[in-house]
């Protein structure tokens, strides 16, 4: 099998280096800067907030995304974007804990270096947890791409997607960890949650893009758990310093 080389020397089974930050928007209830090197997300969360209307719900909490490109008006990949990402975090969100409310997820594109939707999932998700949205477990999302010759490379790039077959973009549900306070406690495997596929690959292909995804994903899971770890040992000194 031919070797495609990557321009940023990583290895196909190495994804880019993740950074996250958390309460950057102080208007918002929760908010998130995900970053893979160069493909950059901020997510903003808003509710749960009371609502009218059709958007009324007696049993549940209604959820709406809104993806805002980095430049010019929202087109149709972006409306398409936003139905993804809505009908994923919905499966994460204990909607039922707050009927007729509204809880808005806004998406903003800050650079787009390739696996733009897998860098969505991840920032919505850790801004979920900051806006302390009771939640059933935590989302990680990876893309993998395929190449004409069969090559799987995790976390492609822009340019690497606009030179391979095609690319899925996999999201998983992880067991609940204990250091997210409102989360339901379930144990188990990682479940699949999304899967997004861009042009044509071969079923032994998909499936060992599921396999190398679903790897990749406990990486991308622990660096959010520690993330949030950091997080509330930080909140907790400050709580204790404003005390004393």
């Amino acid at each position: 099998m031919a070797t495609m080389a990557r321009g940023d020397g990583r290895s196909a089974d190495q994804i880019r280096p993740l950074a996250c930050t958390t309460g950057l928007l102080h208007r918002a209830h929760g908010s998130a800067r995900w970053s893979q090197e160069k493909s950059i997300v901020l997510a903003a969360v808003y509710g749960p907030k009371a609502v009218s209307g059709k958007q009324e719900n007696a049993e549940r909490a209604t959820v709406e995304v809104i993806w805002k490109a980095k430049a010019g008006l929202s087109g149709s990949s972006e409306k398409e974007a936003e139905v993804i990402l809505r009908r994923t975090i919905e499966y994460i969100i204990m909607a039922a804990q707050h009927p007729n409310t509204g809880i808005s997820v806004i998406v903003q594109v800050v650079s787009d270096d390739g696996a733009l939707l897998a860098c969505a999932v991840n920032a919505a998700c850790a801004a979920l947890v900051d806006a302390g949205i009771p939640l059933n477990g935590l989302l990680a999302a990876v893309t993998c791409g395929v190449t004409s010759g069969g090559e799987i490379l995790l976390d492609p790039t822009r340019m690497e997607e606009q030179r391979i077959q095609a690319h899925v973009c996999l999201v998983f549900k992880s067991p609940v960890a204990s250091v997210v306070p409102g989360m339901s406690q379930h144990s188990g495997e990682d479940a699949i949650v999304t899967s997004i596929t861009r042009g044509s690959m071969s079923v032994d292909s998909y499936l060992d893009c599921l396999a190398r995804a679903k790897a990749a994903c406990k990486m991308v899971s622990e660096f959010s758990r520690s993330s949030i770890e950091k997080k509330q040992i930080a909140m907790g000194i400050n709580s204790k310093a404003s005390d004393s």
